[in-house]
């Protein structure tokens, strides 16, 4: 007879919205205060810059109440993975539109972006499953 193991997961699902609402927090905090500085060295442009730090610090503003509530409810955490599944599609439709002409530095942080959010929903989901 084969018995499942079932594994802890490597972040609680308050450790794993507490963790996105951090670096979400602070990327948007660097994005909307230093926009300006920035663009001069990503050549991004600043209404870009500051508008998506500020959306990324009211979301990370969501995910601490989220996070914070007693009992999460599971259709809050499927709703913050796919609003981090969207934001990776539209950092990867930004790489390829014409509307910026990043440097390389640019498309650095445009991809740092994609990759963080895609561990986020992956840490989520995974503890989403486990905290079932």
């Amino acid at each position: 007879m084969v018995t499942l193991e079932r594994r802890t997961p490597f972040l609680t699902l308050n450790q794993a919205l507490f963790a996105d609402a951090a670096i979400t927090g602070a990327a948007g905090l660097l994005s909307l205060a230093g926009a300006r500085w920035l663009d001069s060295f990503l050549d991004l442009p600043t209404a870009l810059l500051a508008g998506s730090g500020a959306i990324m610090i009211a979301y990370a503003t969501a995910l601490v109440m989220l996070g914070t509530r007693q009992r999460i409810p599971a259709t809050g955490v499927r709703t913050v993975i796919g609003v981090n599944l969207g934001w990776a599609v539209a950092c990867a439709f930004l790489l390829f539109s014409f509307w910026t002409d990043p440097n390389a530095l640019g498309v650095a942080f445009i991809l740092v972006q994609i990759v963080a959010v895609l561990a986020f929903a992956k840490l989520q989901a995974m503890a989403l499953r486990a905290s079932r």
